[in-house]
C-alpha cells in the first residue's frame, strides 16, 4: 500500500500547485543527496497502485542516526526549498523524522556558520513541517485502527492458512505457522480469527502456567470430535508468562511427543511483505495521502508533528509523538509482565480480537455452560455474500456459550415457512469462516406471503428470537415481521439484523459483510485489464460492477484500481459530462499512460447504458483510441471471503448475539418471552466509529425504497479525491478531513460498546 501513498502525496501535492520530490532509498537517500532527491510530475506515479513494495525504496539508514547525517539531509533539502516532509514508514522512522524537526533550525545555523548556505536562507526555511503515515505489516502503531500494509499481509497469511488447510484436512495433519510480528500479535491474532485456530501464541497475551496440558487436551479433545485438522499459529515474538520465546518448533515437539500427532511447522517469513496490496489498503493509503497533504499545507510552526490515520472509516490526526510514546509504553508493559495493561494499550480493536477469539475457539464441557432454555434461529436472506458463514459460526458458538440451543434455517424465509430448520451445534460450524457463499443456503423471498407457515414453525420449534444475515431483503423482511406482530404473537420475540450484501447499500451501516471481498475481485479483475491494456496501448476499457442502484463497488473499485471515471447512479451524468470524459481520456493518450479504465455501476443509468457508453466513446475515440467492454457479473458474489469480511462478520455477529440474550432476559416474564417495542428489531451496523443498535422503524426516514440504498452514504464524499486522483478540475471538501486529536487512552468498559 505504500505506493498507494506516494501516488496520493505526488497527485494531491501537483493538484494544490506545490513541487513534490521524491527521496529515494529513504533517510539514507536523504543524507546522500544529488541523484536521490528528484522533482517528479503527475505521470512519474502512473501505474504503481498495483505494485507491492515501494517504487521509492526504503532502507535502514546509520548516518541519519548522528547529528553530521542529518547536518547533510537538512542542507540537501534547503539546496532545494523543500520544507514539507512527508515520512511513510514504522515508529523508527516517524521518530527520527521528529527529531529532525526539533533540531531543523539548530542544523541550518550550523549550516550558515560552516558557511554553506547564507542568512536569508535561514529565514527563509526557518520551519520543517512533517506529517507521517504509518507503514508497517504489524499494525503495531497505537492511535491508528489499520496501518497501511496489515490487511494485505492478512491477505498472504490467510491464502497460505486456507491452501495448508486442505492439505492437513486430507492427511490428518496438524499444522504450526509462524507469522510476523517480532513485538505485536495483531497478525497471529486475527489470522487466528480469521480462519478459526485451535491454538494462538502473542507476545501481547502469553499462556497461562500449564498451557502445555491444556493445549494438547484441546487439539485432542478436537480429533475426538472427528476434527481432521488443527492449525496453531504463532507470532514470531510470542513468549510465556516468564518471558521465555515459544518457539514454532518448540510447539511442534510438544505436539508430536504428548500426543504422536503428524506434525508440520511452515513459517511464512517475507512473503507476508510482498505480494499486490489489497483494496483496503490501497484506498486507506490513498485517503490517507490527500489527508497527508492537507495536513502539511495547514501546518504551522506550533503544531506538533501529526500522523494521519483512520479511525473506524473516519480520517483523523494525531501528535505523533503521543503515539510513539504509547507504543513504547506497550513494550515496556510487556517487558515488565503488565499484559493486561499491553493489550488495554494496544486499543480497543486490539482487545476486541482477543476477547472474541477466546469467545470462539474454545467449547466450555456440557456441565459448565448455562442453560438458559431459549431456542434462538439463525438464517440468511437475499444474494450470497462473502462472510455470511463466518457470521453464521459467531452467531451459532456464541449463542452455545450463552446457553441457548441454537437452531439454523435453511433457505431464508422461503425454507423457514417450509419447516426446513434444524438444531445445529458447535462443532457443525466447524471450518465455516473461510467458505465462500452461503451454506445455510439464501432466498430473496420476503416473508409477507408466508407470514402464517413462518409463525406456525416459531411455535411448532418454540423460537425465542431470530438472527438475520442478509442485505436488504433481511431489512424489508424485519420491517414486515414486526409490522406483523399485532396479528401474530409469535414475532414478538427479539430481532437482530446483521448487514451482509456485496452492494453495501444497507441503511443504519457503513459497511456490510461481503462487500470488501467483492471489492478485491474488482480490483484484481482491473488490474488484469489494465494490464492487458497497457500492453495494447490506446485502449480505454469499460467494466460494469454489480450494486443495484448503489454505486458504493463503482466508486471504491474505481479508486482502487486507479480508473479514469465511474459512472453511479448516487451523482447524476449527463451527455456533457460523458463528453468531458471522452476529452479527458483524448487527452491522456498523448501522455505515456496509453490506457483508460471507466466504472459504471449497473443501474447507474436506464438510457446510457454500458453499450451506450461503450458505442459513444469507440465512435469518439475514433483514431485515438479503441474501446472494449467488460461486465463482471456473479464473479463479485463468489469467492473466499477477505480476511476483513471475515472478521467483521465473525465481530458483528457476535456482538449481535450476545444482544439477543440481554432482550431476552429483559423480556421474559411469566414463563415466556414477550417483546412488542421498536427496540427489540435492530440492526447492528458500524457507524464512524462504532458498532451500533439500531431499531429498524427508525431506519425508515434514512431509505429510499424505491432504488434500495441508504438516502445518505458517507462514501460519497470520496468521490473528488478519486477524480483528483485522475486529474480532473474538482473541488475538494476539505471540512471533513481530520482535526487534531489526542491519542485515546481508553477505559476497559469501553472495550464491551465499542469499535471493531
Amino acid at each position: 500500500g505504500m505506493n498507494a501513498a506516494v501516488r496520493a502525496v505526488v497527485r494531491m501535492g501537483i493538484y494544490v500547485k506545490a513541487k513534490v520530490y521524491f527521496v529515494y532509498e529513504g533517510y539514507q537517500g536523504m543524507v546522500d543527496g544529488g541523484d536521490n532527491i528528484v522533482e517528479v510530475s503527475w505521470e512519474s506515479v502512473s501505474s504503481i497502485l498495483q505494485v507491492g513494495g515501494t517504487v521509492i525504496g526504503s532502507a535502514r539508514c546509520k548516518a541519519f542516526r548522528t547529528r553530521e547525517g542529518r547536518l547533510q539531509a537538512a542542507y540537501n533539502l534547503v539546496q532545494r526549498g523543500i520544507t514539507n516532509l512527508c515520512v511513510i514508514g514504522g515508529d523508527g522512522s516517524l521518530t527520527g523524522a521528529n527529531l529532525f524537526r526539533e533540531e531543523w533550525s539548530g542544523l541550518l545555523e550550523e549550516l550558515a556558520q560552516k558557511g554553506k548556505i547564507d542568512e536569508e536562507a535561514v529565514k527563509k526555511y526557518a520551519y520543517l513541517n512533517i506529517v507521517g503515515m504509518v507503514g508497517s505489516i504489524d499494525n503495531d502503531f497505537c492511535g491508528t485502527d489499520m496501518t497501511i500494509g496489515t490487511d494485505s499481509a492478512l491477505h498472504r497469511i490467510i491464502e497460505v492458512v486456507d491452501a495448508i488447510m486442505t492439505t492437513a484436512q486430507s492427511h490428518q495433519r496438524t499444522f504450526v505457522l509462524e507469522v510476523m510480528g517480532r513485538h505485536c500479535g495483531y497478525l497471529a491474532l486475527v489470522s487466528a480469527l480469521a480462519c478459526g485456530a485451535d491454538w494462538v501464541f502473542i507476545p501481547e497475551y502469553p499462556p497461562e502456567e500449564g498451557w502445555e496440558d491444556s493445549m494438547c487436551v484441546k487439539l485432542s479433545e478436537n480429533r475426538a470430535r472427528k476434527k481432521r485438522l488443527n492449525i496453531i499459529i504463532v507470532a514470531e515474538g510470542a513468549i510465556d508468562c516468564h518471558n521465555k520465546p515459544i518457539t514454532s518448533e518448540k510447539v511442534k515437539d510438544l505436539v508430536v511427543q504428548r500426543l504422536g500427532f503428524d506434525t508440520r511447522v511452515t513459517i511464512l517469513g517475507h512473503v507476508q511483505r510482498g505480494g499486490t496490496p489489497s483494496a483496503f489498503d490501497r484506498i486507506l493509503a490513498s485517503r490517507m495521502g490527500v489527508e497527508a497533504v492537507l495536513a502539511l499545507l495547514e501546518a504551522t510552526p506550533d503544531t506538533p508533528a501529526c500522523v494521519v490515520s483512520l479511525s473506524g472509516n473516519q480520517a483523523v490526526r494525531l501528535p505523533l509523538m503521543e503515539c510513539v510514546q504509547m507504543t513504547q509504553e506497550v513494550q515496556k508493559a510487556m517487558d515488565e509482565g503488565r499484559f493486561v495493561e499491553a493489550v488495554r494499550l494496544r486499543g480497543r480493536n486490539f482487545e476486541n480480537n482477543l476477547n472474541t477469539y477466546k469467545l470462539l475457539s474454545h467449547k466450555k464441557p456440557d456441565a459448565e455452560l448455562p442453560k438458559t432454555n431459549f431456542n434462538v434461529a439463525v438464517l440468511n436472506v437475499g444474494a450470497p455474500a462473502a462472510g455470511m458463514n463466518a457470521a453464521v459460526r459467531a452467531a451459532v458458538r456464541v449463542g452455545i456459550t450463552e446457553g441457548h440451543k441454537m437452531f439454523a434455517v435453511i433457505d431464508g424465509f422461503e425454507g423457514f415457512a417450509r419447516g426446513k430448520i434444524k438444531e445445529i451445534s458447535w462443532g457443525d460450524v466447524g471450518g465455516w469462516t473461510g467458505q465462500g457463499g452461503s451454506i445455510l443456503g439464501t432466498k430473496r423471498t420476503l416473508p409477507a406471503k408466508y407470514l402464517e407457515k413462518i409463525a406456525d414453525q416459531m411455535r411448532t420449534n418454540n423460537i425465542n428470537a431470530l438472527m438475520v444475515i442478509g442485505g436488504f431483503e433481511a431489512y424489508l423482511g424485519l420491517l414486515e415481521l414486526s409490522a406483523a406482530r399485532e396479528k401474530y404473537d409469535e414475532f414478538c420475540v427479539p430481532m437482530v439484523m446483521v448487514p451482509a450484501t456485496v452492494s453495501n447499500n444497507v441503511p443504519g451501516s457503513d459497511f456490510s459483510i461481503g462487500a470488501d471481498t467483492a471489492l478485491n475481485t474488482i480490483t484484481d479483475t482491473c488490474d488484469r485489464i489494465k494490464q492487458s491494456a497497457s500492453g495494447t496501448k490506446r485502449r480505454v476499457f469499460i467494466i460494469e460492477t454489480m450494486g443495484g442502484y448503489c454505486g458504493y463497488l463503482a466508486n471504491m473499485g474505481a479508486l482502487a484500481a486507479g480508473a479514469d471515471a465511474a459512472y453511479i447512479f448516487e451523482e447524476q451524468f449527463d451527455i456533457r459530462e460523458l463528453q468531458a470524459n471522452v476529452e479527458h481520456l483524448t487527452e491522456k493518450m498523448k501522455t505515456s499512460i496509453q490506457r483508460g479504465l471507466v466504472l459504471r455501476n449497473e443501474n447507474s443509468n436506464e438510457n446510457y447504458t454500458t453499450d451506450f457508453i461503450y458505442q459513444l466513446y469507440s465512435e469518439e475515440g475514433k483514431g485515438v483510441f479503441d474501446c472494449r467492454k467488460n461486465v463482471l457479473g456473479h464473479m463479485q458474489q463468489g469467492g473466499a471471503p477477505s480476511p476483513f469480511d471475515r472478521n467483521f462478520g465473525t465481530k458483528i455477529s457476535a456482538k449481535a448475539m450476545q444482544w439477543i440474550s440481554k432482550k431476552l432476559k429483559e423480556t421474559y416474564r411469566k414463563g415466556k418471552v414477550f417483546a412488542n417495542t421498536d427496540d427489540s428489531v435492530c440492526l447492528l451496523g458500524i457507524r464512524r466509529r462504532n458498532l451500533v443498535f439500531q431499531p429498524v422503524a427508525e431506519l425508515k426516514n434514512e431509505t429510499d425504497f424505491i432504488h434500495r440504498i441508504p438516502k445518505e452514504q458517507w462514501w460519497l464524499k470520496l468521490r473528488p479525491l478519486m477524480k483528483i486522483l485522475a486529474k480532473y478540475k474538482t473541488s475538494y471538501d476539505v471540512s471533513d478531513s481530520g482535526q487534531l486529536e489526542h491519542v485515546a487512552r481508553h477505559s476497559p468498559k469501553e472495550a464491551e460498546t465499542g469499535a471493531i
